[in-house]
């Protein structure tokens, strides 16, 4: 096997992102005494992060910005007074009891066998290590990084070389990345020289600069744990 060493992206790869961000959004507000209006909230959040991430992945904006800069302008456009540093922590908390696998995820890492695994995503490690905590995902892992805590995210090379360091692990040769994100997963792995598989299940076309060495529309068709066969390149 050409691959011993993986690394995966978490939201909308391995976990299902959507489903656990409605519902730890709602119970947030919820109990923030905020039910009411929770469709037109929610739309405007999911329009200001989407500006945010962004910027985040652009080298604009920090983490600790995005954390706390989205309710705050969120609360800001329907003025909600409300502290947008203890509304993120307590919508985090939330997200953190979320955690929705995607379908053939465990049986692709079964696969596997005892190939060296890591997770390295964008999202906050408070939420992150919880959804995972709370998922058959747990214990499976020997590295997880995020952005957080590395102090760089994705696409930058340097949240790949730590996730590398951490594993002990200097051959690049041995290492493939897998996401949803062309534009982080995959544009990051290009840029720090290994190679990718891009999880599309929905079909997407590629309308950016960044290469993906293979790409998969499901999970069983990453047979790298028995051969190379089915995986378009």
């Amino acid at each position: 096997m050409k691959y011993d060493v993986f690394l995966f992206d978490l939201d909308d790869t391995l976990l299902e992102f959507e489903t656990g961000e409605r519902n730890a959004f709602k119970r947030a507000f919820t109990e923030a005494g905020l039910a009411e209006g929770l469709d037109a909230y929610r739309s405007e959040y999911r329009a200001i992060s989407n500006v945010l991430w962004r910027e985040l992945e652009e080298g604009k904006a920090t983490m600790a910005e995005l954390k706390v800069n989205r309710f705050r302008q969120l609360f800001a456009k329907f003025g909600i007074s409300l502290d947008a540093d203890e509304f993120s922590e307590a919508y985090l908390e939330q997200l953190g009891k979320e955690a929705h696998l995607i379908d053939g995820v465990i049986d692709m890492l079964d696969s596997l066998g005892d190939a060296r695994l890591a997770i390295v995503t964008n999202g906050f490690v408070k939420a992150q290590i919880a959804r995972i905590a709370c998922s058959p995902l747990n214990r499976r892992f020997e590295v997880i990084l995020s952005s957080e805590e590395a102090g760089y995210q994705k696409p930058r090379p340097e949240i790949f070389h730590a996730a590398l360091d951490r594993l002990g692990v200097t051959d690049k040769s041995r290492v493939l990345m897998t996401g949803d994100s062309l534009t982080s997963d995959i544009r990051g792995g290009n840029r720090f020289g290994i190679d990718t598989c891009w999880y599309n299940p929905n079909g997407l076309e590629n309308e950016t600069d960044a290469v993906p060495t293979y790409e998969i529309a499901s999970w069983n068709e990453f047979t790298f744990g028995k051969s190379a066969a089915g995986l378009r390149s």
